[in-house]
């Protein structure tokens, strides 16, 4: 049976080489290389049903469904009833399929191990003031391109700039309006590269969240995250209302034990 790592090897290799393997080899190449697409879509862009998956992917329902089976069966995803805003529609929700811890992990290259071990020693030698320094330094670091985008890009599609900025790092983030009354949009992190060591170490949320709010120059919310075991890091980014001074990360990263905006 197939497993989460087929998602890291879509070919046949021996001795470093990939080499043509016979038909049936072949044919289970390209069910695997189809198969890892319909993950990384799910990835990409959370939680979705057949529907989203076949017209993202240009497949029919039946073959989404029957790789979808697979992957269920592997542990790299499973179904949830899918969220609903607003006012229910008749009959019963479509199906969701999420990836699973599992899932996740099949995409990560992490050190979790090493990074979990060296802010514990950093807790432990410096206390939890230093593990917040070090979470806004980590972030300062990166501020440069961040920051570029962002100021590149027209007042009103600065989130969107903000979210492809953190999918070229690898975050797989979109930008979207925030459903029901609310005046603003929803920044959607799909995929943390760090979302193990930040179940530890909320400090890491907490800087990119105060991080968020200097480069947009307004609070915002954060409303969820993968390190506490929702499908989706989201913050809320109000398109109105107080506005925050933008500091440079810098700046932030040098008040260790600052509680963030």
């Amino acid at each position: 049976m197939s497993g989460p790592d087929e998602l890291r090897n879509n070919g046949v290799v021996k001795n470093g080489e990939t080499k043509r393997g016979t038909p049936q080899e072949e044919l289970a190449t390209g069910e695997r290389s189809t198969r890892n697409r319909v993950a990384r879509s799910i990835l990409d862009h959370g939680p979705s049903t057949v529907a989203e998956l076949a017209g993202r992917l240009g497949l029919t329902q039946a073959a989404v469904r029957r790789h979808l089976d697979a992957l269920a069966a592997d542990g790299v995803v499973e179904a949830r009833e899918q969220r609903v805003y607003g006012a229910r529609t008749r009959g019963r929700p479509a199906k969701a399929f999420a990836l699973t811890d599992c899932g996740r992990d099949a995409f990560d290259q992490s050190y979790d191990k090493l990074a979990a071990d060296a802010l514990g020693w950093i807790a432990e030698t410096s206390g939890e003031e230093a593990v917040a320094a070090f979470a806004r330094a980590r972030i300062a670091a990166q501020a440069e391109a961040y920051r570029a985008a962002i100021d590149a890009a027209e007042p009103g599609a600065r989130t969107k700039a903000l979210a492809k900025a953190l999918t070229a790092d690898g975050y797989a983030a979109t930008a979207r309006s925030a459903p029901g009354p609310r005046r603003g949009e929803q920044l959607c992190q799909h995929h943390c590269p760090v979302a193990h060591v930040a179940e530890q170490y909320p400090q890491l949320c907490e800087a990119e969240t105060e991080f968020f709010s200097s480069l947009l120059g307004t609070h915002v919310q954060r409303l969820a995250t993968i390190a506490h075991g929702d499908e989706v890091c989201t913050t809320y980014i109000p398109r109105s209302g107080r506005t925050a001074p933008r500091t440079t990360p810098s700046a932030s990263a040098s008040k260790a034990g600052r509680n963030p905006a």
